[in-house]
C-alpha cells in the first residue's frame, strides 16, 4: 500500500472514530430528550486528537498522579466527555451513556468530580473549569519544582482545557487568564471552541472583543486554527503549544456548532435535543448508519481501543522510572507517596501551638502562628491571599514566592477573589497539596460560587477569611460582613469555623487539615482574650463543634461564636451577681456540631432550658438551636463606620444587652 493510500485510510478511520464520538453524544441527548448536542458535534475532532493521540493518561487507572489533566470548562457539553471516556476505555459502560441525565447515573448533566472516572473537576457554571485548570497547572509547576531532578521527573504533565465563548465572557476567565500568564504556566493549554453562537444567538450580540489580543496581553502564546475539522492544523497547533514552556497557550479553533446537522450554525442546536428526524438527517449527512443508536463500529472501537494499551505502557514506563527515582531520592519519594495519598505526617499535630492567656491575640494572628508552626511538618500546605497577606496573615515566613521560585509556597493571587478560590479548588483536585486562599470575609461574596464548587466536589480546599464581623470597625459597612456566616453555612458539605480565641483557632486549623474536605474560617481583626486551653479542654471541645465553657448554670444557656464568646462569659458573671446562673457554650462550627450524636447535643443544649445565642451576624439559622422560646442577639442590618467596640455596642452586641435579654428569657 502506498503512503498516499495509507494516509487516505487513516483519514477515513479518523473520521469514522470522530463521527462515532459525535453520535454517542447526540444519542445521549436524544434519549434524555434534553442536553447540548451542538458543541459535541463541533468539537469532536479536538477531543479525539487530545485523548487518542496527545494526552498521557491511563484509563485503567484514572488517578495516576502524573497523568495529563483534561478539563471540559463548557460543562454543558458533557455528552462529548462521556463519549470520549467510554471509547477510551474508562470504566463508563454504554449503559451509563444510555442513562444520561437520569437519577443515579454516572453521566450527570454536567461533569461531576468523584462521580465519573476521568472527570477531573466539576464544571457547570461557565468559567470555573478554566479557573480550576489554572489551579491544576499551578500544582503541577510547584510539585515539579519540589520533586524533579535532572534525569528524574516524576511530575511532568500538561493540563488541557476545552472552553467556549461563555467561559471567556465570564469575569473569572479574565482573572484566571491574567494570573496564569503572570505565573508563566507553560503546561496549560486551552483550546477555545470559537463557534460564534451562544444560547441567545450570534455571539456578536454581546461579545465582540478580539480574544486573541486579550490573551496576548495576558502573556499567553496564541494560535488560530481556521477549521476545527482540520486534524493536521489542530495537531500542529497542539505540538506548538506543548513546545512553549514559559507561557500558557490558547488555541482559538473556529468550529461549526451542530456540525453536520440541519440546525448547524444556529442557536437551535445549542441547548436542546436535535429531534428524531434531525438526528437521522445528521447521521445521513456524515455517512453514519441512521437506524442505529449508541452504535460503535468495530473499526472505530479498535482504533479508540489503542488508547488503553498506550496508557498502560506510558504508566508502566513512568512507574519504572519512579522506582529508580525512589532509590536515588528515598526521602523525597516517601514524601511524594505520603502527600499523593493525602496522608498527614505522623505526629504533625504535636507542632500545634498552645497559646498562653497573658495577652489577647487576634485570631487572624493566631492563624499565622499556627500555619508557620506546622509548615515544616506539612510541606504540602500551599497558598496565599488576594493581595491581602499583610492583613490576613496568611504567609509562610521562611518560604519564597511561587511566582519568583516555583518551589515557593506563597502564592500572590492578586485582587482576584473568584479566580483565587477556583484555583484553590483546582490545586486541591490535582492532589499532593493542601491549598488555601484568603481575603476579607465580606469579599467571600466574590468567591462564593467557587466555594460552592469546592464543597460540591468535597475537595480539600481551605478558605481563610479575616475581618469577620462588624467588630472590625471604621472601614464601615462595605467591609463589615453581616449575612456571610449564615450564607456560607447554608452550603452543603462546607465546614464552617469561627473560633473564639487563639487556642480554638489552633484546634480549628487541626480539624480543617484532618477533615480532607472544603472548609472556611472566619477570623477576627481585633484582639481577643485567650481561653485557658487546659482548663476548658479547648482542643477536645472544638472536635465536637460546640462545647461548654461553663456548664454549672441551670437557669439559661448562653451560646456564642468567635469574638462574642468573650461577651457571653462576661455576661454570665454579671448574671451570677443577680442570682441567675448561666451556662456558656462556645460553638465554633455549626457543621461539626450537627454531626454529633443526639445524646451529646441533648446534653449540651437540653430541652426546657432557655437559650440565648449571640453572634455579630445575621440571626437567621440560630433558631434551630435556641428554639421558639429562646432568644438571639445578632445583626440584621448593615453596620456602620466607627471604632469596632462602639459599633458593637450601638448595634446591641454588648454585655448589657445580653444580660437584659437573658433576664427576660429566664422570667418567661
Amino acid at each position: 500500500m502506498s503512503e498516499q493510500e495509507q494516509q487516505k485510510d487513516q483519514h477515513a478511520l479518523d473520521q469514522l472514530s470522530i463521527n462515532t464520538l459525535r453520535f454517542l453524544a447526540v444519542d445521549q441527548v436524544e434519549k434524555a430528550k434534553n442536553g447540548h448536542p451542538g458543541a459535541p458535534l463541533g468539537c469532536a475532532p479536538i477531543a479525539y486528537l487530545l485523548f487518542h493521540k496527545f494526552m498521557k493518561h491511563d484509563p485503567s487507572d484514572p488517578k495516576w498522579s502524573d497523568r495529563d489533566r483534561f478539563v471540559l470548562s463548557n460543562g454543558h457539553a458533557s455528552a462529548l466527555l462521556y463519549g470520549v471516556l467510554h471509547l477510551s476505555g474508562y470504566d463508563l459502560p454504554m449503559e451509563q451513556l444510555e442513562q444520561f441525565r437520569e437519577w443515579g447515573s454516572h453521566t450527570a448533566g454536567h461533569p461531576e468530580y468523584g462521580e465519573t472516572p476521568g472527570v477531573e473537576v466539576t464544571t457547570g457554571p461557565l468559567g470555573q473549569g478554566f479557573g480550576m485548570a489554572v489551579g491544576l497547572a499551578i500544582a503541577e509547576k510547584h510539585l515539579a519544582a519540589i520533586y524533579n531532578h535532572e534525569n528524574h521527573t516524576p511530575v511532568d504533565h500538561h493540563t488541557y482545557v476545552l472552553c467556549g465563548d461563555g467561559d471567556l465572557m465570564e469575569g473569572i476567565s479574565h482573572e484566571s487568564a491574567s494570573l496564569a500568564g503572570t505565573l508563566g504556566l507553560g503546561k496549560l493549554i486551552v483550546l477555545y471552541d470559537d463557534n460564534l453562537i451562544s444560547l441567545d444567538g450570534p455571539t456578536d450580540l454581546s461579545y465582540t472583543e478580539d480574544v486573541t489580543k486579550r490573551f496576548e496581553a495576558y502573556h499567553w502564546q496564541v494560535q488560530h486554527v481556521a477549521d476545527g475539522n482540520d486534524l493536521v492544523a489542530l495537531e500542529a497547533a497542539i505540538k506548538n503549544a506543548k513546545a512553549e514552556t514559559t507561557r500558557p497557550s490558547l488555541i482559538k479553533v473556529r468550529t461549526v456548532i451542530g456540525y453536520g446537522s440541519p440546525k448547524a450554525g444556529t442557536k437551535g442546536v445549542h441547548g436542546e435535543a436535535l429531534g428524531a428526524e434531525a438526528t437521522k438527517a445528521t447521521k445521513r449527512n456524515l455517512g453514519f448508519p441512521e437506524d442505529k443508536s449508541f452504535y460503535v463500529p468495530e473499526e472505530a472501537a479498535k482504533n479508540w481501543g489503542t488508547v488503553v494499551e498506550r496508557g498502560k505502557k506510558d504508566h508502566a514506563a513512568w512507574q519504572k522510572k519512579y522506582e529508580e527515582y525512589a532509590k536515588a531520592y528515598p526521602a523525597e519519594a516517601a514524601e511524594y507517596d505520603r502527600t499523593q495519598a493525602a496522608k498527614l505526617a505522623d505526629g504533625w499535630e504535636k507542632k500545634l501551638p498552645v497559646f498562653p492567656t497573658d495577652k489577647p491575640v487576634a485570631t487572624r494572628n493566631a492563624g499565622q502562628v499556627v500555619m508557620n508552626a506546622v509548615a515544616g511538618v506539612i510541606p504540602e500546605l500551599f497558598g496565599g491571599a488576594a493581595d491581602l497577606t499583610s492583613s490576613t496573615k496568611t504567609i509562610f515566613k521562611d518560604s519564597p514566592s511561587f511566582h519568583v521560585d516555583p518551589k515557593g509556597r506563597n502564592v500572590f493571587f492578586g485582587v482576584r477573589e473568584f479566580g483565587m478560590m477556583a484555583a484553590v479548588n483546582g490545586i486541591a483536585a490535582h492532589g499532593g497539596l493542601i491549598p488555601f486562599g484568603s481575603t476579607f470575609f465580606t469579599f467571600s461574596d466574590y468567591a462564593r460560587s467557587a466555594m460552592r464548587m469546592g464543597a460540591l466536589m468535597s475537595v480539600h480546599s481551605l478558605y481563610v477569611f479575616t475581618h469577620d464581623s462588624i467588630g472590625l470597625g471604621a472601614d464601615g459597612p462595605t467591609h463589615q460582613p453581616v449575612e456571610h456566616l449564615m450564607s456560607l453555612r447554608a452550603i452543603p458539605q462546607l465546614t464552617d469555623f469561627r473560633p473564639a480565641d487563639a487556642n480554638e483557632t489552633a484546634a480549628c486549623w487541626r480539624l480543617a487539615l484532618e477533615r480532607k474536605s472544603a472548609s472556611f474560617m472566619a477570623l477576627s481583626r481585633q484582639d481577643l482574650p485567650v481561653l485557658d486551653a487546659e482548663k476548658y479542654k479547648v482542643a477536645e471541645g472544638v472536635k465536637h463543634g460546640a462545647y461548654a465553657l461553663d456548664d454549672s448554670g441551670k437557669d439559661i444557656i448562653l451560646i456564642a461564636t468567635g469574638s462574642e464568646v468573650e461577651l457571653v462569659l462576661k455576661a454570665a458573671e454579671v448574671l451570677k451577681t443577680e442570682g441567675i446562673h448561666a451556662s456558656v457554650v462556645s460553638m465554633p462550627s455549626f457543621r461539626i456540631f450537627d454531626e454529633q450524636d443526639e445524646a451529646y447535643k441533648a446534653k449540651l443544649l437540653p430541652e426546657g432550658t432557655p437559650k440565648l445565642a449571640v453572634e455579630a451576624g445575621a440571626t437567621m439559622g440560630w433558631w434551630k438551636y435556641v428554639g421558639h422560646n429562646g432568644g438571639i442577639i445578632g445583626v440584621d442590618r448593615f453596620g456602620a463606620s466607627a471604632p469596632g467596640p462602639l459599633v458593637m455596642e450601638k448595634l446591641g452586641v454588648s454585655v448589657p444587652h445580653i444580660v437584659e435579654l437573658a433576664k427576660k428569657l429566664v422570667k418567661k
